[in-house]
C-alpha cells in the first residue's frame, strides 16, 4: 500500500469524525428542552393533609447544617474542593487566580484577601464568613449576594457543601467551633 492510499484511508476516517462532531453540535443547538419549575397539570383531590404537608416540608429541609458538619467527610470535602480548584487556591499564603485564595476563609471578613478585586456586591454584603454563610453562598452564590462576580451555579446537596466546609475548616480555622447538632 503506498502513502496515497493511507491518506485517502485516515482522511476517510477524519471526515467521519468530524460528521459526527458536527452532527452532534447540530442536534444540540436544534434540541434543548426547557422544563417548567412547577406542574403543568395540579391535581386537587380535595383533601388537605396536614401531616403528610408537615412530613414533606421536614425531608425538603433536611437535618441542620450542625449535624451536618458533626457527620461532615474532609476526604469527600477535598474532592468537592476540585470544582472550586480550577478558581481558587488553598495554600497557605498561595496566590490568589480567578476568585481569591481560600486558607482560613472561615471567620474570615468577606473581601478581605489582599490583592483581589472583589465586587462591590460583596464588600457591601460586610460580615465575616461564617458556617451559615458560608453554606448559603455555597448553595447559591447568585442568590445570597446578587450581583456578585462569582460564576459558579452553586452545591446542591447539603451533604456536599457540608463536607466543603469541613475540609476548609481544617485550613487553618479547624479551632472555630462547629455549630449546634439540632
Amino acid at each position: 500500500m503506498n502513502s496515497f492510499e493511507l491518506n485517502k484511508i485516515a482522511g476517510a476516517v477524519l471526515a467521519g469524525a468530524l460528521a459526527v462532531v458536527v452532527v452532534n453540535a447540530v442536534a444540540d443547538i436544534a434540541v434543548s428542552p426547557s422544563f417548567p419549575e412547577e406542574t403543568a397539570y395540579a391535581i386537587d383531590t380535595g383533601e388537605a393533609d396536614a401531616t403528610a404537608s408537615t412530613a414533606t416540608a421536614a425531608v425538603e429541609e433536611g437535618p441542620s447544617l450542625g449535624v451536618l458538619l458533626a457527620s461532615a467527610d474532609v476526604s469527600k470535602g477535598e474532592k468537592v474542593f476540585k470544582k472550586c480548584g480550577a478558581c481558587h487556591t488553598v495554600d497557605e499564603g498561595g496566590a490568589n487566580k480567578i476568585g481569591p485564595n481560600l486558607y482560613g476563609v472561615l471567620n474570615r471578613a468577606k473581601g478581605a484577601v489582599d490583592g483581589f478585586s472583589y465586587s462591590s456586591a460583596l464588600i457591601e454584603k460586610g460580615g465575616d464568613w461564617s458556617y451559615e454563610s458560608l453554606d448559603a453562598f455555597l448553595k447559591k452564590p447568585k442568590e445570597y449576594i446578587k450581583g456578585t462576580k462569582m460564576s459558579f451555579n452553586g452545591l446542591k446537596k447539603p451533604t456536599d457543601r457540608a463536607d466543603l466546609i469541613g475540609y476548609l475548616r481544617t485550613l487553618g480555622k479547624d479551632d472555630v467551633p462547629l455549630p449546634a447538632a439540632n
